[in-house]
């Protein structure tokens, strides 16, 4: 039964509240590992290799993570269901094949000691780590496509139990690496992350068996609706282009950030500022396959998922704020994440920038929502572009010409180019707005 007509307040926050919960659990992933890593030798290294690490695997894995919001809006009956998987099951093996050619090619020294400039003990344990992060893209892709499906039917309590699943055999891996064998912290957070999603994986594809089966048993769609390759390629090629495109954010700026004033420091908080900043911002993420299960014809509707949005975006934002600008923010990084309190001193700044990111990314996610409803994506693709264009001029400014410390330019650019990209989109999705009320009004 999916989600439908006579929407309140109370449903949108029934179906979102464990997509947002699974969202969260998983934003506690890195601040936990990164903690980990912090207490183990050689942090500044291995915190520099594993978020580097971390930085190649988003973008493998980028062509595959809207299957999410795919399979969400166009699996309805059985055949749909058949084709959409095995483009998912094809999309896997390419981005597998991507990770393999990297990891064992010179390709890798080639971007880890010639472009991005690591030192040659930190390049090591990228590779080690890259290596153990190898099923890592395809099992998202798997799992993403089988939550769809259950999004679609208001299943998300099972997403949620997934995740509470995959975050324990996360925290399960890396205590027992940690406390039990002498392991570097970067290998130590590439077998977490891993391992976990893989299982998750796993338990999701048996929590979709009753999605599976009403898709299964739902009437077939009228010949004009069928979901052809050419339709699947069409609709999806702009979201996997707006992935790619927003995703590659991450290898730049630590390309960036290797080049820097205080590059190594840089390098190091990073994915520490990252992650405290992504708690808040999984609201964001968890809102838009809900918005796009909700949106319908009626003004009503999408006036009840704007408000909700707009007071999603607000609390989050000063969620994060209540961190970055109180002493709250040593608390995080000294006691917390375990960071040196040079280290600590050295996040401030760059969290204090980024504080205000959560309030846009749930903008972004609302406005993704339209276009995914609308069924006209190719404007998310330019969106992202511009975005990401923005974010590589700031960054070239803000370090080269005005000598600006790695982690203070990449926060920076990454507020603006996010900036960019909502400026970009308020009249694509005015314009489908307006052309579905037309319609339904007729």
């Amino acid at each position: 039964m999916t989600v439908d007509a006579n929407l309140t307040y109370r449903k949108i926050f029934r179906v979102w509240s464990p997509l947002a919960a699974t969202w969260l659990m998983m934003s506690a992933e890195g601040p936990f590992l990164a903690a980990i890593i912090a207490r183990l030798e050689d942090p500044v290294y291995n915190l520099a290799a594993y978020g580097v690490a971390f930085s190649f695997a988003i973008i493998v894995e980028a062509p595959i993570i809207m299957m999410l919001s795919a399979s969400t809006a166009l699996v309805k009956d059985w055949d749909s269901f058949l084709r959409l998987r095995n483009f998912t099951y094809v999309l896997n093996v390419l981005i597998t094949a991507v990770m393999l050619f990297v990891l064992w090619t010179p390709v890798f020294d080639w971007l880890t000691r010639d472009v991005i400039l690591l030192p040659s003990p930190v390049a090591d344990l990228t590779h080690r780590s890259l290596a153990i992060m190898l099923p890592w893209p395809a099992a998202i892709g798997f799992r993403r496509f089988f939550q769809g499906l259950m999004i679609r039917r208001g299943l998300t309590r099972r997403i949620g139990y997934g995740t509470a699943i995959r975050v324990s055999t996360m925290a399960a891996i890396a205590f027992l690496l940690y406390r039990f064998f002498s392991v570097p912290g970067a290998i130590v957070g590439a077998a977490a992350l891993s391992g976990g999603v893989v299982v998750e994986s796993v338990v999701t594809r048996f929590m979709a068996s009753r999605a599976v089966k009403e898709i299964r048993e739902a009437p077939p769609l009228e010949q004009n609706e069928h979901l052809t390759a050419r339709r699947i390629v069409d609709f999806y090629l702009p979201l996997a282009l707006t992935s790619v495109i927003s995703l590659a954010v991450h290898p730049m700026v630590t390309y960036s950030l290797g080049r820097s004033h205080h590059a190594l420091e840089s390098l190091a908080v990073f994915p520490v500022i990252a992650s405290v900043t992504f708690i808040f911002r999984s609201t964001a993420l968890s809102y838009q396959e809900v918005a796009i299960a909700f949106l319908d014809d009626r003004r009503e509707n999408f006036r009840r998922l704007a408000r909700f949005a707009t007071v999603l975006g607000v609390a989050a934002t000063l969620g994060l704020m209540l961190i970055a600008f109180t002493p709250l923010s040593a608390v995080w990084f000294h006691d917390i994440s375990g960071l040196s309190l040079e280290l600590t001193e050295f996040s401030v700044l760059p969290l204090k920038i980024l504080s205000f990111m959560p309030f846009f990314s749930v903008l972004l996610a609302f406005q993704r929502s339209i276009m995914v409803f609308g069924r006209n994506t190719r404007p998310l693709t330019m969106a992202s572009v511009l975005e990401v264009v923005s974010i590589i001029v700031v960054l070239f400014l803000a370090i080269h010409v005005f000598d600006m410390v790695g982690a203070v330019a990449a926060t920076t650019a990454l507020l603006l180019g996010r900036l960019v990209g909502n400026a970009y989109l308020f009249f694509p999705t005015l314009f489908v707005l307006r052309a579905t009320r037309n319609l339904s009004a007729r």
